[in-house]
């Protein structure tokens, strides 16, 4: 027993030299839940207020709500009175949305109002409502106030249900760089209601869906299959399950997308190992993304990845990694989605830049996914300039025909 006033030291340093050497050694346990569920916003369904504590059940009694301009008139009177017939205490803090704002100084603002409200460190979290650059500007605030805010997860979009709220990866953009500043901090949990769609406009939809067919692409077959098949009927009813066929294709489609998602993700939650079959359709399209910009006529984050997609789709056909009868079945399915081909900005020298910022966002190597056939791929560090310039060419090429 160490004698009475003195501290016990942890280990014993090792020696290199003339050094004493602490080695340090910690792990982290991760959970949290993502919960499918239908009419969130209904009272008698009680899964948000019973989100707040640390052990699921454990019910809400105070938080800060953050949601953006477009939520708040479409949702804003409905999540009001949910809370209120729950008797949660909340606060309100309403951003304004699109990719523009996905900024430093929203974070700022977002914690700023976490200072004026007092929120405990542990028992009192954060419920973010909305698409997938508030869900990411929020978490990023998360993460950094007081070291960490426990947060829920309430994505209105298509694309935040499938993607971006159910990894880790928090964010904001920093001058002309997608995401460059961020963290990894996933919510304590995510609350996934496909309801919300119902009021989406169709090019969000479309968005949503090139994520969902990133899946497909390098995961999942069969997902590729129910898109061909049923992709425009999805589209058009806005996965709301309006017909018997559509209830069956969207539900299944939503839990195979989410499901791959999340088996991908789970033994690589801090990109540790850098190859990763989710990063597919993410290599050309942040410099897309920021180049178009999110205004008409730009660019979602969804049609930027889906002329990644595209690209890279060309790409595995010249090297016979897919057939051509694959490739235009690939292309087809983009199109039917909704999704751009190409767009102007879609040009030799953002191209070769982008590459460039690739290859030093993965430690020095393109792994670059490449599809082998539809739903594998493998990783390449070979691509060229000259294979990038002509799947470009051909795209403007077959893009206009398909338009």
């Amino acid at each position: 027993m160490p004698e009475t006033g003195t501290v016990p030291h942890p280990s014993a340093p090792s020696h290199r030299g003339r050094e004493a050497v602490w080695e340090m050694r910690a792990q982290q346990s991760v959970e949290y839940e993502i919960v499918l569920t239908r009419d969130v916003l209904d009272p008698a369904n009680d899964v948000l207020a019973r989100a707040g504590g640390a052990f699921p059940g454990e019910s809400l009694k105070r938080c800060c709500v953050v949601t953006e301009t477009t939520v708040e008139e479409l949702y804003g009177d409905r999540l009001r009175a949910y809370f209120l017939a729950h008797g949660v205490e909340t606060r309100w803090l309403v951003l304004d949305p699109g990719e523009e704002h996905k900024s430093i100084d929203s974070a700022l603002r977002v914690v700023d109002a976490f200072d004026a409200y007092g929120l405990l460190r542990r028992q009192e979290p954060v419920v973010a409502v909305g698409g997938g650059v508030l869900t990411d500007i929020v978490g990023f605030a998360c993460s950094t106030y007081r070291r960490g805010l426990p947060h829920i997860k309430v994505p209105t979009t298509l694309i935040g249900l499938v993607d971006a709220s159910i990894g880790a990866k928090t964010g904001v953009n920093h001058r002309d760089r997608k995401n460059r500043i961020g963290s990894y901090f996933p919510p304590r949990r995510a609350l996934l209601d496909p309801a919300f769609l119902a009021t989406l406009p169709d090019r969000q939809i479309s968005n949503g869906l090139a994520e969902i067919l990133k899946i497909a692409l390098v995961l999942d077959g069969p997902l590729f299959a129910l898109l061909e098949a049923h992709g425009p009927l999805l589209r058009g009813e806005r996965l709301q399950g309006l017909t018997p066929s559509g209830a069956s294709a969207a539900d299944e489609v939503l839990r195979r997308a989410i499901g791959g998602m999340l088996a991908e993700l789970e033994p690589n939650l801090w990109e540790e190992r850098l190859e990763r079959h989710v990063d597919y359709g993410h290599s050309f399209s942040p410099a897309l993304e920021m180049r178009a910009g999110s205004a008409e006529p730009g660019l979602l984050h969804g049609e930027a990845v889906a002329i990644d997609m595209a690209l890279t789709t060309v790409i595995s056909c010249e090297r016979a990694m897919l057939t051509v009868a694959e490739r235009d079945r690939v292309l087809t399915v983009m199109s039917a989605l909704g999704l751009p081909l190409t767009h102007p900005v879609c040009e030799a020298g953002l191209l070769e830049s982008a590459m460039s910022d690739i290859v030093r966002h993965r430690d020095g190597r393109q792994r670059l996914p490449l599809a082998t056939g539809i739903g594998s791929a493998v990783f390449v560090d070979d691509i060229t300039r000259d294979e990038v310039r002509a799947a470009a060419a051909f795209l403007r090429i077959h893009g206009n025909e398909e338009t």
